[in-house]
C-alpha cells in the first residue's frame, strides 16, 4: 500500500514539472488595452446621447431631476449621464375600464369582470341597485403635468372618476340608468371629470366616456324583465290605439267639416241665387214701368227661346193658309214627337 502511495506522489511530482508557459495567453500592450476603453467610452456616450422619440411620443428631458424641455419626434440628443427621458404617448389615445378588463381584444373579445364587480355596483337615487360598467378614453395634453404633478396619477385618476360616477348615477332612478338616460350620464360624467382634472392640473382630456354595459343585478334581473316586457306590452297597446285613433278620428272630422261646408255653399247659393232673381225681378219692374210693350214683347221672346227648342218638330201655319194638308209631313212630326218623349228631361237646348 506504502508503494501504491509513492507512484502516485511521483506522478504528481511529474505533473507539476510541466511547463504551463505555453497555457498563458500573449501579452497585451497598454495602447491596446487604452484603446478599447477608449471606444468603449465613446459608445457609452454615444448611447448615452442619442434617443429616438416615435411619431405618437414626446420626449420629457430631465436634467439631475428637474424638468428643463420637451422634445419633438424624431432622433434627439442629450447631454450623457447627466440627463434622463422620459417618453410620454401623447398622439395615443389611453383608456381605463371600470367593472371590468379586457383579457384579450379580438374580432370577439374576451372580458372579466367578476373580479371588478365591487366597482361596477351602484347605489341609484330610488335606492335601488345597478350593475354600471364604463371606459374613460383619453388623451395626455400636457406632459410636464401629467408627469409631475399628481403622485400615482393613474389610482387617482381611477378613483375620481369612479367617484363621479357613483355621483352622477346616485341623482337618477335606476329606470333612467338603465334606459333613457344613458347619453345624460355619459356627457356629465365627462363634463364634472374634466373639470376636477383641470383642477388637479393632470395634464389630461378627456374624450369620451361610454357606458360599456348597464344591468340590473343577477338576483333580480328575471323580475327586471318581466317588468320591462308589461311595459313594452302596455306602450305597444297605447300606440296602438293612438294609430286607430289618428286613424278615425281625423277621418270623423273631415266628413264633419265637408258636410258643414257643403250645407254652408247650398245655403250661400240659395241665398244668392234669391237674391239674384229679387233684384232681376226688379229691374224687369223697372223696365216694365218705363216701357210695358217692348218689355212685354221681350219677355215674350225670351220665354219663347226657352220653350221651342224643348218642344220637338214644330209646325208653323198662317191663320189664313189653305189647302196645305197634302203636303204636311205627319210621319216625320210624329217621330220627333217620340223622339221628344224618350229624350232625358233636362237635356237639349
Amino acid at each position: 500500500m506504502n508503494n501504491d502511495m509513492n507512484d502516485r506522489f511521483n506522478d504528481f511530482r511529474r505533473w507539476a514539472d510541466v511547463d504551463i508557459s505555453r497555457f498563458r495567453p500573449p501579452p497585451v500592450s497598454l495602447r491596446t488595452i487604452g484603446a478599447g476603453a477608449i471606444g468603449a467610452l465613446v459608445l457609452l456616450i454615444l448611447f448615452g446621447t442619442l434617443y429616438q422619440i416615435q411619431p405618437e411620443e414626446v420626449g420629457v428631458v430631465l436634467r439631475l431631476g428637474r424638468y428643463v424641455r420637451t422634445t419633438e419626434p424624431g432622433l434627439r440628443a442629450k447631454l450623457p449621464l447627466i440627463e434622463a427621458v422620459l417618453k410620454v404617448p401623447v398622439q395615443r389615445q389611453l383608456k381605463e375600464e371600470f367593472g371590468f378588463r379586457t383579457v384579450q381584444a379580438a374580432v370577439r373579445s374576451t372580458f372579466e369582470n367578476e373580479r371588478y364587480r365591487d366597482e361596477a355596483i351602484m347605489l341609484t337615487g330610488d335606492l335601488n341597485v345597478a350593475v354600471v360598467e364604463w371606459i374613460v378614453q383619453y388623451r395626455v395634453s400636457d406632459p410636464n403635468q401629467f408627469l409631475f404633478r399628481v403622485r400615482n396619477l393613474t389610482e387617482t385618476f381611477r378613483s375620481m372618476t369612479e367617484a363621479v360616477m357613483r355621483e352622477v348615477v346616485g341623482d337618477r332612478t335606476v329606470t333612467e340608468v338603465l334606459t333613457v338616460g344613458r347619453q345624460d350620464i355619459e356627457s356629465r360624467v365627462e363634463e364634472r371629470l374634466q373639470a376636477m382634472v383641470g383642477q388637479y392640473e393632470m395634464g389630461i382630456k378627456i374624450e369620451q366616456v361610454v357606458l360599456q354595459d348597464v344591468n340590473p343585478p343577477d338576483l333580480v334581473k328575471p323580475s327586471w324583465d318581466e317588468v320591462n316586457q308589461a311595459q313594452q306590452q302596455r306602450d305597444r297597446m297605447i300606440n296602438d290605439a293612438r294609430a286607430e285613433y289618428n286613424k278615425v278620428i281625423p277621418r270623423a272630422s273631415g266628413e264633419a267639416k265637408q258636410a258643414i261646408l257643403q250645407a254652408e255653399g247650398y245655403a250661400l247659393n240659395r241665398i244668392n241665387r234669391s237674391q239674384g232673381e229679387s233684384t232681376r225681378f226688379k229691374a224687369i219692374q223697372d223696365a216694365y214701368r218705363r216701357s210695358p210693350d217692348v218689355t212685354r214683347r221681350r219677355l215674350y221672346l225670351e220665354t219663347m227661346e226657352r220653350v221651342l227648342p224643348q218642344t220637338g218638330g214644330k209646325l208653323f201655319l198662317d191663320k189664313d193658309a189653305k189647302g196645305i194638308l197634302p203636303l204636311l209631313p205627319l210621319g216625320g212630326l210624329i217621330g220627333t214627337e217620340k223622339a221628344s218623349a224618350t229624350k232625358p228631361a233636362g237635356g237639349g237646348q
